[in-house]
């Protein structure tokens, strides 16, 4: 879950929180999540809805800021290597819905099937949403960054 978080919202320190801040939710709706026909992916729901929301809140909070003061560039956490540096920005860039599929369907390996359920949309809004994403990242990351990224063969 945390792993999840981290994908979804880009944000390390947070992604423990947004984790235990998810347990606390399913643990309150234990019956809900008892009753699932699939429970996994509920729990993935819950955590990407709460990421969801961490990001809207994040750029609310970042445009107040932005009025009363000047922007400034935020060091990087730690020596990350420049790759993964740059698929994590390009993934930032990507609007949520888009990331979410890239993420699950790619990063966690998910069916459409499973990611579909996760996010609570039909299976085909995730194949082109996937599909659409992976051009994003395309577009900003190039081919071969791409292809190496969702594990496809030439």
């Amino acid at each position: 879950m945390a792993r999840l978080a981290h994908l979804l919202t880009g944000e390390t320190d947070a992604a423990d929180d947004l984790a235990a801040d998810a347990l606390l939710a399913l643990w309150h709706r234990w019956d809900r999540v008892r009753d699932a026909e699939h429970p996994v992916a509920y729990a993935r729901g819950v955590v990407a809805n709460m990421a969801r929301g961490r990001i809207r809140s994040t750029v609310r909070e970042r445009r107040r800021i932005a009025l009363f003061s000047s922007r400034r560039s935020e060091p990087s956490d730690g020596p990350d290597v420049a790759a993964v540096v740059d698929v994590r920005q390009a993934l930032e860039r990507l609007p949520f819905r888009k990331r979410a599929c890239v993420v699950l369907r790619h990063a966690f390996d998910l069916s459409e099937r499973d990611t579909a359920l996760a996010l609570g949309i039909s299976v085909g809004t995730v194949k082109s949403q996937t599909s659409r994403g992976l051009a994003e990242l395309q577009r900003h990351l190039g081919a071969e960054a791409v292809d190496g990224l969702a594990g496809r063969r030439k």
